[in-house]
């Protein structure tokens, strides 16, 4: 499990993905499934990467805030060859200290004694994911509250949609 999170690669090759369709499917998925997940409205953005790692990576991050803040919103932002998933909680937001080490292996922050609540490998996973698709992950405390994960990867061209 370490080696997985620590190099993110699977068996599957990149493509060209309308991240912004498949991140919208992920929140329905875990809207579906009782969390407390709302996708906001986003331009279609591409990127040639992964999906089913980038889906794991970004799952983690809005499990995360389901757990620790109880309510996520969702958005897709580009700009300069970058597009950013931003996933933002309701929970308290996490102290200085504990945002520089949550990226270490089996570091569970906010973990309920006697409650499981995984293996600390989540951030560990998203950002190596992240990285190897030259992007990464950051977390910062939010002015209104709670906290922003954000993973980043690198734009492709915007995709074109048929106009109806």
């Amino acid at each position: 499990a370490l080696e997985a999170a620590q190099t993110g690669m699977g068996e599957e090759r990149p493509r060209e993905v309308d991240v912004t369709a498949l991140i919208e499917s992920l929140c329905a998925d875990l809207a579906d499934l009782g969390g407390d997940v709302t996708f906001v409205e986003s331009p279609a953005l591409n990127a040639s990467c992964r999906p089913n790692e980038v889906r794991k990576a970004v799952r983690n991050l809005i499990e995360n805030g389901v757990r620790y803040g109880a309510r996520t919103r969702v958005a897709v932002t580009g700009g300069n060859q970058a597009l950013a998933i931003s996933v933002d909680d309701d929970g308290p937001g996490l102290k200085a200290d504990e945002i520089a080490r949550a990226f270490e292996p089996f570091t569970r922050l906010g973990a309920t004694p006697g409650k499981a609540s995984g293996y600390g490998l989540g951030l560990t996973l998203a950002r190596t994911v992240a990285r190897n698709h030259g992007g990464d992950v950051v977390l910062a405390n939010r002015d209104s509250g709670g906290l922003r994960a954000t993973l980043t990867l690198q734009q492709t061209r915007k995709p074109e949609r048929a106009i109806a």
